[in-house]
C-alpha cells in the first residue's frame, strides 16, 4: 500500500510544477488592447509589460489631453485583459481543488 503523505507531497510538487509552468506561459502571453473605438492600440505581455503602441495619425493633429487619455484608457483595457487570460489560465489549472473563497494565487 501507498504512503498516502507521500503520494500527497507527489502531487504537490506536480501542482508546483505546473504552476511554474503556466506562470511562465502567462508572461509570454500577449494582449491586443484598444480605445477610442481602435484608434489607440496597445499590445501587453502577461507581465503587463507594453510591447507596442499605436495612435492613429487623426489624433495626432487633435487635443493633446485627449491623446493622452485615450493611451491611458487603452493601456487600463490592456491590464484587464492581462487578468482575465491569467484567471481563466488559473481556472483550468486549480480545478477540483478545494480553495477557500477568495484565494488569490501568487501571480
Amino acid at each position: 500500500m501507498k504512503n498516502p503523505l507521500g503520494a500527497m507531497m507527489q502531487q504537490a510538487q506536480k501542482m508546483q510544477e505546473d504552476f511554474q509552468k503556466a506562470q511562465q506561459e502567462l508572461a509570454e502571453m500577449e494582449v491586443h488592447a484598444e480605445s477610442g473605438g481602435g484608434l489607440v492600440k496597445i499590445v501587453m505581455t502577461g507581465k503587463r509589460e507594453v510591447r507596442k503602441i499605436e495612435i492613429d495619425e487623426s489624433l495626432v493633429k487633435e487635443d493633446r489631453d485627449m491623446l493622452e487619455d485615450l493611451v491611458a484608457a487603452a493601456f487600463n483595457d490592456g491590464v484587464r485583459r492581462v487578468d482575465k487570460m491569467k484567471q481563466e489560465k488559473m481556472a483550468s489549472l486549480t480545478a477540483g481543488l478545494q480553495l477557500p473563497g477568495g484565494f488569490k494565487m501568487p501571480f
